[in-house]
């Protein structure tokens, strides 16, 4: 499974404010540049962000964008549902009306119960938990400067694996 550049964009995006929460409106370019995104694409993310109440906008010359919630009160799994449009490994797991073998087949209830174990974890990580473990400055170990690469993973002793 991989999640798409609009969750992975995104949550960078959230955790970019999150780290200059208190700090004021920033502007999507200068989000862009720091994080090496496309300012365009910001624009497009950001507009499910503010309309799911995530994210405010402030008008005018000191203008810009900042978390409408604390750090704290945002998951990650809140912004990676909202920019997938859920969260499921399979269409199943959801509804399990859309396959017509949903009731015997073997492997459904393993779906779901991934996809769940993943919402789990992903609801009990706050932007401000990432924070506290991540990176300084947005990087993102293996995966370049945003440009989608090698998906990196810690592993239970803290090490950073691809």
């Amino acid at each position: 499974m991989k999640l798409s550049t609009r969750s992975r964009y995104g949550t960078r995006l959230m955790l970019d404010m999150a780290e200059h929460y208190n700090q004021g409106p920033i502007q999507l370019g200068t989000i862009a540049k720091r994080q090496n995104i496309p300012v365009k694409y910001l624009e497009q993310i950001i507009i499910p962000l503010k309309k799911a109440n995530y994210v405010k906008s402030v008008r005018g010359n000191r203008g810009g964008h900042m978390l409408a919630r604390p750090p704290e009160a945002i998951t990650v799994g809140e912004i990676v549902e909202l920019m997938e449009g859920g969260l499921r490994l399979t269409a199943c797991t959801r509804d399990p009306d859309v396959c017509e073998r949903s009731g015997t087949c073997r492997a459904h209830l393993l779906w779901k119960e991934v996809t769940d174990a993943m919402r789990r974890q992903l609801n009990a990580l706050t932007l401000a938990d990432v924070l506290k473990t991540g990176a300084p400055g947005g990087a993102c170990p293996g995966g370049g400067a945003g440009t989608g690469g090698a998906a990196a993973s810690m592993d239970e002793t803290g090490r950073t694996e691809e």
